[in-house]
C-alpha cells in the first residue's frame, strides 16, 4: 500500500516528535549522577526549557489542527485525525514529565542546601532522602518521556489501511437443465 505523501509527513512529524521527546530524556542523568552539583542545575534548566517547548509545540499543533478540522472539514482524514489524537495525547505525559522535572529542580535545591548544614544523623537522614526524591523525579520523567515517545512512534507505524469493500457475490448462474 502506497502512503500518500501527507500521509508520509504526518509520519515522520510524529517519529521527530518522539525523537526529540528521547533526547530530553536522554540528557537526564542517570541515577549514579546525581549529586548536588551545580552541573545538574544546568542540565535540569536546559531540559525543563526544552520540554516546554515540545510541550507548547504539541499543544500549538493540536490546536491549530482542530481548527483546521473544524474550519476545512473535507480535509479532516481518518490519518489526519490520528494524529492529531496523538499529538494531544502526548501532551500529558509530557507535562507529567515536565512537572517531575520541575519537583526534581526543588530536591536539588533542598539537597544542596541540606549540604551546608552542621553534620548529623539527622542531617544525613535529610540528604539521602532529598536524594532519593530527586533520583525518583528524574526516573518519573525518563519514564513519561519514553510513555509519550512511544506512543507517537505507534501511532506513526500504524498505518490506515483504506475500507474494505464488499465482494460482489457471483452472479446465479442458471442451474443446467437435465434433458432426457
Amino acid at each position: 500500500m502506497e502512503l500518500f505523501p501527507s500521509d508520509l509527513d504526518q509520519r515522520v512529524l510524529l517519529h521527530n516528535v518522539a525523537d526529540r521527546l528521547t533526547t530530553v530524556a536522554d540528557h537526564l542523568p542517570l541515577p549514579h549522577q546525581v549529586g548536588p552539583d551545580p552541573a545538574l542545575s544546568e542540565i535540569l534548566d536546559d531540559e525543563i526549557r526544552n520540554l516546554a517547548r515540545l510541550l507548547g509545540y504539541l499543544t500549538g499543533q493540536h490546536a491549530f489542527r482542530h481548527r483546521a478540522a473544524a474550519n476545512y472539514p473535507d480535509t479532516a482524514t481518518a490519518s489526519r485525525r490520528r494524529v492529531t489524537l496523538a499529538l494531544a495525547e502526548a501532551a500529558e505525559p509530557t507535562g507529567a514529565a515536565l512537572a517531575a522535572l520541575s519537583s526534581a529542580v526543588h530536591h536539588l535545591a533542598r539537597l544542596a542546601n541540606l549540604t551546608r548544614q552542621r553534620p548529623g544523623p539527622a542531617r544525613t537522614r535529610a540528604i539521602a532522602t532529598a536524594h532519593q526524591y530527586l533520583v525518583d523525579r528524574l526516573g518519573e520523567s525518563r519514564t513519561q518521556l519514553a510513555r509519550a515517545a512511544r506512543h507517537l512512534r505507534a501511532t506513526a507505524d500504524t498505518r490506515t489501511t483504506p475500507p474494505a469493500t464488499a465482494p460482489v457475490p457471483p452472479t446465479a448462474s442458471p442451474a443446467p437443465s437435465r434433458t432426457r
